[in-house]
Parts: structure tokens; C-alpha cells; sequence
């Protein structure tokens, strides 16, 4: 019996064990060690029945009291409708009285309801702290039940010793004052009542009070508070730190799946750890807090290792029913949220700005294209050291070519994903410090109108957002630049430009046609080019070593003070290497403009801007460091640099830096210095117009737009203007430029107008304009007609350019330059095809052949000479009239020059070229040549802008024929030119320069076309007539020791002065505005057509006016000038109508055209004339 009842006593003892608590002589407790826990959780069941039971005892009572106070409402109106009013007067009054007592009583109520409502609310100050206040605690008393859950689940703990149950008791305090108040707030009590936070109060706040009752302290349910992580989105989103959907449902998902993760893992925790009640708590495990969160995450996973697992009954129950929710919110939140990060923006972040470190913005059309080559021109090693960081920001992420191209750039290059539209996104990338914003756009697009529209709103939005911000944007079409003068705070003195394709893309064409090679040429100063050396004698080598000359600016050193223009343009080029082009010029009551090859009456002061074509930045320094005290026998240009002689009075400790940089001039400098405005010695003959031009003035006559810069005449209906075929074919046109252009009634408007306005600029005399023929459809030529209208010498012949009857009605074979353009190019997917029509004329123009024309001309000469024209006479030789063209007998002598979108298709205009598919446009022979130009070598001019706006107004000079910002606002009040009277101020503009070729097969330079050098022609040309020479149009074969046919030339950009001429060259040079040209032709003869030998044509040449032959020469220009007013005194007044600049009165003159036999009209349909003063049939409305 000892042995059981010792066997018993050994089974009940561990019982025993497991029901008695630690206690210790420091902690008043139950000296019998009995758990408590049911105290804890009762308290939390009294709390939440007991508070249900009154609110549902309260809507009971409510409920019946408002149903008797209804019936009784019901009696005492019956009463009233029977009493009658008198009676119910009296018997309502203390109803009344008891109404406004409970309306007095439900208003106290209600304020204080609104009151806590305010309070909680997360749209006040005081709300948003409380409730941001309250997650904290929450968290907090999450981190105690952390720290807690390491000891035994119930002890006997003095509440004034232990720290961390003070703190989760004040926690709880605080807890319980921010419970009364959403009590008090809640419209449905019942509802609150029912709440997960509610029922999260319920089972945490009341057992800390008890545990410092009964000096015990019972885990119990408070990992409950890991319910309240649900409510951190609710938290950011009051600190508007989430923005974002995505963001907000991220935070959301990972929230709920962690709170349930916690919450789970504290239930198994606490049952594992106490047991089973019914089983006297006997089958308890000792668990960790962390290896319960371990088993709940292998169990929602499926997983299941069977490392750790459930030994209690109710644990094991709890797993069961837990499987099927946590596995099916594993399986369906833990995608997502996987989803969601993956589809967190890359690119999402926000820019960082470097102290002492500039940023631009990039936006718009970003391609692995369009930043490639934005970045290889910005990059450039010319620039020297650019310190400056680019920020590309687009809302599509770039591919894996785009984001390789970033990685090579990492230190200067960045990359964010967002729009400009939204303000978010320009705060990402500091569009408020940013040095400027450029916006890119897509070339390539079909509809032109719509991507203008997208970057005018990229403005719009950027402009508002910052308006000091400086914005450079291209733009496709002409007519849309008038939308950015809308925007208040677009503002081109400060910097804000917009860089026009089309219309650059057509003035580029257009100078072209005055001088074939000019594009290319102009083309490759603005982009930068790396130096590519050559061995071998070939035309490459002289190609490219022109090509590596950029156009910069610098400030002239003070030793150029006093000298005027071709004396320091001399200088610069003699001594320094360097080729001065123009200069800033800016008076005290005009705004500051640029004057390309301004003549001798210019004198320099300091501060002036030079405008230089040169090979690198350093180079250009010279410029700024010269000192005639210390550089003057320096044969060496290398070694002038800055010297300590002098002070230098540009700013010592901010130097020029043709690459800074800076707002406005980034090139060095103050450009709004007091000392930056070069003045005039004596009169400017700019603002003065001469005799001649005084002479021409008439106040009924409108022949000049109402800028004086371009040549008007009254708008003409576009029927006036089509030539039929034989209208054409009977028509003797030579000299003239013909356009042949693709499009229809759907094609995008390409602009024309910026084709014409060059070609029709002032600085030229009426006699001088070429007469321009489109060929093309009508229906798009109507569409264009509008911004046409009021220019003279244009005519239409509809038709196609791929017909060769049209083409030789317009005596192809005669023109001075043919021009392919086409409007449907962007409308083709395949980006080969896009240039098809263009290729295709281009090819069928060069196989045309024709018969020599010249000698069937020159039989009926009379019937085509205008009169007191002798042919025979010596004052029409080479030198003083027009230079004989050759004969053109097949189309490859054409002059041609082809706009193309895929620079890739240039290998497609020449057949007999050996240019590589893979090769660069600019390499290419027919870009070299000047006879194709794509529309992508203008990307460089966004780099050369932003570091120098002053380019892009130079360029713009040069190729637009004159167009001002104040003509563009004109433009866009009415689209269309606006005649004006001929003022002096108006004629005043006429005399600027212009760019022509200059022959040297005769004339007063024809001693230097044979061996000599290029300075020395470049010097004589420079004092003898203020021609600046700035570039060479050679044959392409001229260095071949045999003699070549082919007629091809290539262009020559700034040779050095040792550089040896031959006869044929054509030099390209920047001439002054004659004056007497208008009087009479005999001072300045322009010739369509230059003997480039014997048999080979070129373009537009013009030859210096020289008396007689190369023995007999005058000694002087006075000699030339007064053979020339002898020679105009004797002609009559018929014969002065050909050489006057314009009609001598202000109505149409008829032209007399001598009768022609069939026969002879036979050959004047194949042999054409060769002079381009003969009048076509439609010039009487031409000259109106």
C-alpha cells in the first residue's frame, strides 16, 4: 500500500507543480501559488458583455419609448382637430416647453459629440497627432508584449518595481481616455462596440488594471495589439508619405498579412505555453514567441517541416481552422504584394543635387536615338570639362539598349521615370534649381501638330510650376511657335528658345540654293565633330579636317580696341588661327543683335563678342588672351596665353569659358555687361540707307514686307500662278530653283513659307530673286498657298516630280538648284521606305539627258537678250555680265539636294559612291557634297543652344534670311507677311550680308585660283571688298593629277591659310549689300551657272566686277563705278527697266516676248535659255 500510495503521490505531484506559481518574499502573492487567469479574462468578458448588454438595453428602452411618445402624438392630434384651435393653444404650451427642453438638451449633446469628433479626426492638427499618437503607444505596448512574452506566462510581479508593467499601464491610461472618445464620437454605438480595435481595448486595457490589483501579471491576449498594424496605410497616408494606389494597397496587403502573422503566432503561444484547462494544463510546451511566428509561417506555407507543432488541444484545433485562412491569404496576398514590388517604378526616386554642380532636364521623346546622339554632341571632348549633370525624365522606362547607354554615362547622366505634366515628378528631379529644361521631340511622328501640341503643354506645365525656369524646345511645325508666345512667362531675352525644324530644316535648303554646299557646311559648325586624320591625298582628308571646326564665342581682348571689323577679322586669322565671323552688337536704344561681317565702319570696343569658327574652345581663348605688348612677334599661336602685363577687365575671378555653363552666356563672360557694347566710330550706314535706296522710296509703293526684311508684293490668287505644261515649256525659265514636292489633301504641311522667305530676303535685289517653280499636287500646294501668297516670282506647274515632261517643261536642266521634299515621309512604318519618293526623283531627275541647248540659244539670242544686251561686246564677258553657263547634256549635272528622314537611305542617292551602309550621314559623299540633308543633324543645336544661345540666333540670321522674334509675333497674328512702306528705316534693314560663292576662274581673284594660297585670297577679298571667305566648294577630283569628268564637289570648312587653290574652286564668302546693284547690273554680275571647266556647271556663283580682262585691269573700284553710271546714261528708258530694282510705277507692266515660229518653239521646248532675266510669261502679277 506504501508503494501505491507513494506511486500515487509521484503522479499527482507534477500536478500540483504545474497549478503553483513562483513566489517569492519581494512579491506579495498567493501563498498558495493558484493561478489566476480566469480573474484577467473574466474582466475582459464582464467589460465587453456587460457594455453590450446596457447598449442594447438602451435601444430597447429607446425603441418603446419612442413608439409610446408616437401613439400619444397621434391622440393629442385627434384631440386638437376636435378641441378645436383655441383649446389645443392651451393644451400644447407645456408640450412646447418639455420640445425646447430636450432641443436644449440634444444641442449639449451634440457638441460635445462633435466636440470628440474633431478630436479623432484625422483632418485636423490635433486628430492627425492623436491618432498618429495612439498607433505609436500601440506599437509600443506590441514591443513590451515582445519583451514580456520571455517570461512565464502568469507570475506574481510588484507593480512598483517592475518597469515595463508601469509603462504598459500608462500606455493602457492612455488608451482608455482615447476610448471614451470614440465612444462619445460614434454615431452607432453598437457598432463601435463591435470593432476590432474596440474588442483590441477590451481584452488589453482591463487585465493591466487587475495584474496591479493582484500584484500578478498574465500574458494573456495582449498580442492583440498586433491587430492595430492594419491601420498603418490609414497612418501614412495622414503624413502624406503615401501617394500612390499602389503604394497605398502594398502597405495594406503587407500590414494585414503581418498583423495576422503576429496575432496568430501570440495565440499559439499562449495556449502552448499554459494548456489545455480541461486537461488541468498538464500538456503545456515551453514555445518561444518566435518559434510560434516560425510554426505559423510554415504552416501558411504548406510547408509543414514538423520541427515545431502544436501539442495542445485547443493549439491544434486553432491550427486547423488558421490552415484554411492563412493558406488562402498566403496564397493570394503574397503574390500580390511580390507583384507589386516588382512593379515599383525602378526609376522612382528623386534627384540629389551636388553643391556646385549644374543639372538640366531632359524630357520629352527619349529614344535610344534621340539621347544617343543629344549626348554624344553634349559630351563632346571639345567642350573640354563640362560640368554639368543630365536628368532624363520620360514615364516609359527605358529598354535594355536605352538603359545600357545610361550605365556608360552614370556620372553625368540620370535617369527618372514620371512626366513633366505632374508636379510630383518635377520635384523628383528639381526642376526649381535645374539650369535649364530641354524638351526633345519626335521627328519621326505622323501627326506634327499633335507632338507640338504635347511639348507647348510640357512648357505650360513646367512654366507654371517654375516660370524663371529656362526652357529650350523643339518644334516641328512653324505656325506652332506662335502658341509658346501665349505662355506669360515664356520669355526669349531670358533665355527660352525654340528650335524650329522645319523652318531651319527649309532655310538650310534654301541657302542651298544660293550657294549649293552652304547646308552641309553650316550643318557640321554646330555639330561637334572629333578630328579624323587622313593620310592618303583624297577629298576625305580635306573634308574632315573642316569638319572638326565648331562654331564658338569669346570677348576680344582689349588690344583689338579701335580697330575696325576686317582689320581684327585679319588679325585673327593671320596671327591667332582663328576665323571671327560676327560680333554682338548692342546700341543704347536698340536691343543687342548680331552683325555677321558688319564692314569697315565698324570699330571695336571693349566688351565686344566675337562670334569664331574654330577647331576647340582652347583655341578660341587666344582670342581673349592676346596683348599686342607680348604676343606681337609670336609666329607661333599656340603659345599665346594669358599674360601679366595687363590687367584683363572681364572679370578675373570668373574667366570666359566658351563652355560655363551660365544663363544667357554660357560661354563665358557677362553678356549684359556695361562694357559688352561695341559702338560706332562715326555713322552707321545701317541705319542710314543710301541715295539709291532714298530714291526708291514711295509712299503709294509696298515693296518690302513692313520689316524691310523681305520682298512683298499684294496677294495672289493661286489660279494667276499654275502654269500649264505648254505654258511652262513656252515659258523661258533659266536660274530659277525648282521644288519638287510629294504630298496630298491628308499629307502634314511641311511650311514652304520657310523655303521662300530666304530666297525672297531683301538684302537682294529684284532682278537678283530666282524664280521659284513647285511641281507638286495642287491640292497640297493650295493648303500651303496661304503663307505664299504674297511673294513674287513663284509659280506653280501641277503635276508629279516623277513625271519627266513636267520636269523638262520647267527646263530642269537650267535651274540653279533642284530641291526634293516630300510630306508623306513620317506616314510610313517601315523606316526604310520612309524616304522612297524623295530617292526615287532624285534618281530619275540625275538619268534625264538632254541636247545641248547652248548653241540653238545663242542663234536666236535677239528674241531672249534683254535690250542694249550684247552678247558680243565686252561688258558682257564673264567679268562684267553674266558668266556663260555650260551645257547641261545629262541630270547627273543637275544641281540636286534631297531631304531625307533616315539617314541610313543616304546610301541609296548616289550609285557610283562607295559610302558603308553603317557609315555616319556626315561622312557620307552626297551630305559632303551638299546634295542630301536630313533633318537629325539639327539634334546638335539643343547642346549648342543651351551652351551658347547666341548660335542658334547666328544660325538663324544665316539661314532665315532676316526673321526676327518681332516678325514671329507678327506671323502669328495674322500668318502672313504684312506689305509696308518703304521708309529709311525699313531700307535701313536691306543692308545686312549675305552668303555667295565667288568663282575663280576670271575675275580679280582668277591670279590666285592657280596655286595660290588661300590667306592671301582670303586677305585681298577681305580689304579690298569686306568679303569674308570662310569655306572652299572644290571639285571632287581636283586633286587627281588626270583629268576627271565628274562634276561632284565637296565642301572645305576654314582651311588654314597655306592652303593651295585651284581654278575651279568656289569660295563660299559673306558679301556686303551693294547698293548701286540695283541700279545697274554692270557693278555686280551674278551668274546662275559658273565654268567650273569647260563642260561642268555649278551653282549660284558670283565674280567681282573687274573692267576688262586680266592684263587690263582698272586701277581702282571709282574707274568700274563710273564706266557703269556712263553705261546707264546711255540706255533709254526700255532698256533701264531691266536693270532697275523694281518697276518704276506702282501698276503692272506688260513684257513684250518677240513672236516665235512653230519651229522655234519646237526647240525652245528642248534647248533652253541660259539667262535668268528673261521674264516668264506670268511676271505682271509677279512684279505687283
Amino acid at each position: 500500500s506504501s508503494s501505491s500510495s507513494s506511486s500515487s503521490s509521484s503522479v499527482h505531484e507534477p500536478k500540483m507543480d504545474a497549478l503553483i506559481i513562483p513566489v517569492t518574499m519581494e512579491v506579495p502573492c498567493d501563498s498558495r501559488g493558484q493561478r489566476m487567469w480566469w480573474a484577467f479574462l473574466a474582466s475582459s468578458m464582464v467589460t465587453f458583455f456587460g457594455g453590450l448588454f446596457i447598449i442594447l438595453l438602451w435601444r430597447t428602452l429607446k425603441y418603446l419609448w419612442t413608439v409610446c411618445c408616437h401613439c400619444g402624438g397621434k391622440t393629442k392630434e385627434a384631440q386638437k382637430i376636435n378641441n378645436g384651435s383655441s383649446q389645443a393653444d392651451g393644451t400644447l404650451k407645456p408640450v412646447d416647453e418639455k420640445e425646447e427642453a430636450v432641443a436644449a438638451e440634444v444641442g449639449w449633446m451634440t457638441s460635445v459629440k462633435d466636440w470628440a469628433g474633431v478630436m479623432i479626426s484625422a483632418q485636423t492638427l490635433t486628430g492627425r497627432v492623436l491618432v498618429v499618437l495612439v498607433f505609436a503607444l500601440s506599437i509600443g505596448a506590441l514591443v513590451i508584449y515582445f519583451i514580456d512574452s520571455s517570461n512565464p506566462i502568469e507570475s506574481c510581479q510588484n507593480f512598483y518595481k517592475d518597469f515595463t508593467l508601469q509603462i504598459d499601464m500608462a500606455f493602457n491610461v492612455f488608451f482608455l481616455l482615447y476610448f471614451g472618445l470614440r465612444f462619445i464620437a460614434a454615431n452607432d454605438k453598437l457598432w463601435f462596440w463591435l470593432e476590432v480595435n474596440s474588442v483590441v481595448d477590451f481584452f488589453t486595457v482591463p487585465p493591466v488594471f487587475v495584474s496591479v490589483y493582484l500584484n500578478r501579471s498574465w500574458l494573456g491576449l495582449r498580442f492583440l495589439r498586433a491587430l492595430r498594424l492594419i491601420q498603418f496605410s490609414e497612418i501614412l497616408q495622414f503624413l502624406n508619405i503615401l501617394k500612390t494606389s499602389n503604394s497605398i494597397k502594398l502597405v495594406n496587403l503587407l500590414s494585414i498579412f503581418i498583423s495576422t502573422w503576429l496575432t496568430a503566432a501570440g495565440f499559439i503561444h499562449l495556449v502552448e505555453n499554459s494548456g489545455d484547462p480541461w486537461e488541468n494544463f498538464q500538456n503545456n510546451q515551453a514555445l518561444t514567441y518566435w518559434e510560434c511566428v516560425y510554426l505559423l509561417m510554415v504552416t501558411m506555407s504548406t510547408v509543414g517541416y514538423g520541427d515545431v507543432y502544436a501539442k495542445t488541444t485547443l493549439g491544434r484545433l486553432f491550427m486547423v481552422f488558421f490552415i484554411l485562412g492563412g493558406l488562402a491569404m498566403f496564397a493570394s496576398y503574397v503574390p500580390e504584394i511580390i507583384e507589386l514590388i516588382g512593379n515599383r517604378k525602378k526609376y522612382g526616386g528623386s534627384y540629389s543635387a551636388v553643391s556646385g554642380r549644374k543639372h538640366i532636364v531632359v524630357c520629352g521623346h527619349i529614344t535610344l536615338e534621340s539621347v544617343s546622339n543629344f549626348l554624344k554632341d553634349f559630351l563632346h571632348k571639345d567642350r573640354d570639362d563640362v560640368n554639368v549633370e543630365i536628368v532624363f525624365l520620360h514615364n516609359i522606362s527605358p529598354n535594355l539598349e536605352l538603359e545600357a547607354l545610361f550605365k556608360r554615362h552614370f556620372t553625368q547622366v540620370e535617369f527618372y521615370q514620371g512626366s513633366v505634366l505632374n508636379p510630383h515628378d518635377l520635384a523628383r528631379v528639381k526642376i526649381e534649381s535645374a539650369d535649364a529644361c530641354l524638351i526633345l521631340a519626335n521627328k519621326y511622328c505622323a501627326d506634327p501638330d499633335a507632338e507640338d501640341a504635347s511639348n507647348i503643354m510640357r512648357v505650360i506645365s513646367i512654366k507654371n510650376y517654375h516660370p524663371k525656369i529656362r526652357i529650350i524646345t523643339q518644334m516641328l511645325q512653324y505656325h506652332n511657335k506662335a502658341h509658346l508666345l501665349n505662355i506669360p512667362s515664356w520669355n526669349w531675352k531670358e533665355g527660352d528658345d525654340a528650335i524650329c525644324l522645319a523652318e531651319l530644316k527649309l532655310g538650310f535648303i534654301a541657302q542651298s540654293c544660293l550657294a549649293q554646299g552652304l547646308s552641309t557646311m553650316l550643318a557640321n559648325l554646330f555639330s561637334m565633330r572629333s578630328f579624323i586624320k587622313i593620310e592618303e591625298d583624297t577629298w576625305q582628308k580635306y573634308y574632315l579636317e573642316g569638319v572638326s571646326n565648331e562654331m564658338y564665342t569669346e570677348y576680344l581682348s582689349s588690344a583689338f580696341v579701335g580697330l575696325s571689323f576686317p582689320t581684327v577679322c585679319e588679325l585673327c586669322f593671320v596671327k591667332l588661327k582663328l576665323l571671327m565671323i560676327a560680333i554682338e552688337y548692342k546700341s543704347a536704344n536698340r536691343e543687342s543683335r548680331i552683325l555677321i561681317n558688319p564692314g569697315n565702319h565698324l570699330k571695336i570696343q571693349e566688351g565686344t563678342l566675337g562670334f569664331f569658327i574654330a577647331s576647340d574652345a582652347k583655341e578660341v581663348k587666344r582670342a581673349f588672351f592676346y596683348c599686342k605688348a607680348c604676343h606681337d612677334d609670336i609666329t607661333d599661336p599656340k603659345r599665346i596665353k594669358k599674360c601679366g602685363c595687363k590687367r584683363l577687365i572681364y572679370f578675373e575671378d570668373e574667366q570666359p569659358s566658351t563652355l560655363s555653363p551660365k544663363k544667357k552666356q554660357r560661354n563665358g563672360g557677362m553678356r549684359n555687361s556695361p562694357n559688352s557694347s561695341p559702338k560706332l566710330m562715326r555713322h552707321d550706314p545701317l541705319l542710314i540707307p543710301g541715295n539709291d535706296q532714298i530714291d526708291n522710296m514711295d509712299s503709294n509703293v509696298k515693296k518690302y514686307d513692313s520689316t524691310g526684311m523681305f520682298h512683298w508684293c499684294a496677294a495672289k490668287e493661286i489660279e494667276k500662278v499654275i502654269l500649264t505644261r505648254s505654258e511652262a515649256a513656252m515659258t523661258v525659265l533659266s536660274g530659277h530653283v525648282v521644288v519638287c514636292i510629294f504630298g496630298d489633301v491628308s499629307s502634314a504641311l511641311i511650311g514652304l513659307r520657310n523655303l521662300v522667305m530666304p530666297l525672297r530676303a531683301s538684302n537682294f535685289h529684284y532682278h537678283e530673286l530666282k524664280h521659284i517653280v513647285f511641281v507638286g499636287s495642287i491640292e497640297y500646294l493650295k493648303r500651303e498657298w496661304e503663307t505664299l501668297h504674297n511673294f513674287p516670282k513663284v509659280s506653280i506647274l501641277p503635276g508629279t516630280p516623277l513625271s519627266r515632261a513636267d520636269l523638262r517643261a520647267v527646263n530642269i536642266n537650267l535651274c540653279d538648284m533642284c530641291v526634293i521634299l516630300s510630306a508623306n515621309q513620317n506616314n510610313i512604318d517601315d523606316t526604310s521606305l520612309q524616304d522612297k519618293e524623295c530617292i526615287l526623283a532624285s534618281l530619275n531627275i540625275k538619268s534625264m539627258q538632254f541636247d545641248d541647248s547652248i548653241g540653238v540659244l545663242q542663234a536666236n539670242s535677239q528674241g531672249f537678250t534683254p535690250p542694249g544686251m550684247d552678247r558680243s561686246s565686252p561688258d558682257n564677258s564673264p567679268v562684267h555680265g553674266m558668266l556663260r553657263q555650260p551645257s547641261i547634256t545629262t541630270g547627273v549635272n543637275i544641281p540636286i539636294i534631297t531631304e531625307l528622314v533616315n539617314d541610313t537611305n543616304v546610301q541609296f542617292l548616289d550609285q557610283d559612291d562607295d559610302d558603308d551602309p553603317d557609315t555616319e550621314l556626315y561622312l557620307t559623299q552626297p551630305f559632303a557634297c551638299g546634295t542630301a540633308f536630313a533633318v537629325s543633324v539639327l539634334d546638335s543645336l539643343m547642346s549648342a543652344t543651351y551652351f551658347n544661345d547666341n548660335i542658334l540666333t547666328l544660325i538663324r540670321t544665316l539661314v532665315t534670311g532676316g526673321a526676327t522674334p518681332e516678325l514671329e509675333a507678327l506671323i502669328a497674328e495674322e500668318n502672313a507677311l504684312r506689305g509696308g512702306y518703304s521708309t529709311p528705316q525699313t531700307l535701313a534693314n536691306r543692308d545686312r550680308c549675305r552668303v555667295a560663292q565667288l568663282a575663280l576662274l576670271d575675275g580679280p581673284f582668277a591670279d590666285l585660283g592657280d596655286g595660290g594660297c588661300y590667306g592671301d585670297l582670303f586677305c585681298k577679298a577681305l580689304k579690298t571688298y569686306n568679303m569674308l571667305c570662310f569655306g572652299i566648294y572644290r571639285l571632287r577630283d581636283a586633286h587627281l593629277s588626270t583629268p576627271s569628268q565628274c562634276t561632284k564637289r565637296y565642301v572645305i570648312t576654314n582651311p588654314p591659310y597655306e592652303f593651295e587653290l585651284v581654278p575651279t574652286d568656289l569660295i563660299f564668302c559673306l558679301m556686303q549689300f551693294d547698293h548701286n546693284a540695283g541700279q545697274s547690273r554692270a557693278s555686280l554680275s551674278h551668274s546662275s551657272h559658273s565654268s567650273q571647266s569647260s563642260s561642268k556647271k555649278s551653282s549660284s556663283v558670283h565674280s567681282i566686277p573687274s573692267t576688262a580682262n586680266r592684263q587690263n585691269r582698272p586701277k581702282s573700284r571709282e574707274s568700274r563705278d563710273k564706266q557703269n553710271a556712263t553705261r546707264m546714261n546711255r540706255m533709254g528708258q526700255a532698256e533701264k527697266k531691266w536693270f532697275t530694282d523694281e518697276p518704276d510705277n506702282a501698276y503692272p507692266r506688260n513684257i513684250q516676248i518677240k513672236p516665235m515660229s512653230t519651229h522655234m518653239a519646237n526647240q525652245i521646248n528642248q534647248y533652253k535659255s541660259t539667262s535668268s532675266l528673261i521674264p516668264p510669261i506670268r511676271e505682271v502679277e509677279d512684279e505687283c
